[in-house]
């Protein structure tokens, strides 16, 4: 597999500086890996990574991307493992944030708040995952393991808020009767 390694360096101030470099690699899906970052290879990438430089050369710092390959098996393992393990830390986010969305919807049914602005709301939070969940599916070019149980989560998601709804629409009919 080729790669792409990306290594800079920034005067220490402005922080904010180095937070939106560190924001802007991970965003593209970069693992910090032994003091380098390390991104599969692609057009993209190469191109977010110019900017990056250019971004970074604007505060003074210096970047350098370099494409290459690892030298053994091995050490492709390890990268690969290390793209695993940030993309299920990240799935693992969501799928935890989904449990909570769960405990919302419950909370509502079991206090009987059967309004519209619940729908609206439990709406913008399921679209905020979804959307989430489309950003790491992304930047997950190892295709890891928690990843299928991300979506279905969100598929659980998505049929509790359809459910939901339904029972507030139902009750809003009734009032109208």
């Amino acid at each position: 597999m080729k790669w792409l390694f990306f290594s800079y360096s920034l005067p220490a101030e402005p922080s904010k500086a180095r937070v939106y470099v560190w924001r802007q690699l991970k965003k593209l899906g970069a693992v910090n890996y032994q003091t380098v970052w390390v991104i599969p290879y692609s057009n993209e990438n190469i191109n977010e990574l110019k900017k990056l430089v250019e971004t970074i050369e604007g505060y003074k710092g210096e970047g350098m991307l370099v494409e290459g390959k690892a030298v053994d098996k091995k050490q492709e393992e390890r990268i690969i493992k290390v793209f695993m393990d940030s993309r299920n830390e990240e799935y693992q986010e969501v799928i935890e944030k989904c449990e909570d969305f769960f405990k919302e919807i419950k909370f509502e049914i079991e206090r009987k708040n059967f309004i519209f602005a619940e729908v609206e709301e439990n709406e913008e939070e399921l679209d905020k995952l979804k959307h989430w969940l489309k950003k790491i599916e992304k930047r997950d070019l190892v295709k890891a393991p928690l990843r299928k149980q991300a979506i279905e989560k969100i598929k659980e998601c998505e049929k509790m808020f359809d459910d939901f709804s339904k029972k507030v629409y139902e009750k809003s009919q009734k009032k109208n009767i």
